[in-house]
């Protein structure tokens, strides 16, 4: 077996570790999911942003974008807009609840990814992320990985 092999499997297992944990922290503390966190994250982030925006985030397909700002929209988190150019397509925005809930979110997510990271040296996480950063880039400008 290759060392390649072994990490993939470890980066797996700790993304999975990593995301229950702050998924349940998130749930307890707030109204959000750590997907819908993810989601309001992106449309606060990117202007004009659409649901093919979020489907090339997330790499996840256009049906469960679709259905999760659904469900976004009828908790009154964000709105569709129609777009400016294209009338085949919507805007997606958030409400001002949409705002609150973010901003309440945000710190809990943080604050417990601190402390399940808290034990390794800050210049290996700054390296870890580094490296991260890289593989997505790489990954994503191939178009590996895309559904």
């Amino acid at each position: 077996m290759s060392h390649v092999t072994p990490l993939f499997l470890d980066l797996v297992r700790v993304e999975t570790r990593l995301y229950n944990a702050v998924a349940a922290r998130l749930r307890a503390e707030t109204d959000l999911t750590l997907g819908q966190f993810e989601i309001l994250q992106i449309i606060d982030r990117v202007d004009g942003c659409r649901v093919l925006d979020i489907v090339g985030d997330l790499a996840i397909t256009v049906g469960a974008v679709s259905k999760a700002v659904d469900r976004l929209v009828a908790g009154g988190w964000c709105v569709r807009a129609a777009h400016p150019q294209d009338r085949r397509s919507s805007v997606l925005r958030l409400t001002t609840e949409g705002e609150k809930a973010l901003t309440a979110a945000r710190p809990v997510v943080e604050t417990t990814l601190t402390t399940l990271t808290e034990g390794i040296p800050a210049t290996d996480l700054t390296n870890l992320a580094t490296t991260l950063a890289t593989l997505r880039a790489n990954l994503e400008a191939s178009g590996e990985g895309q559904l």
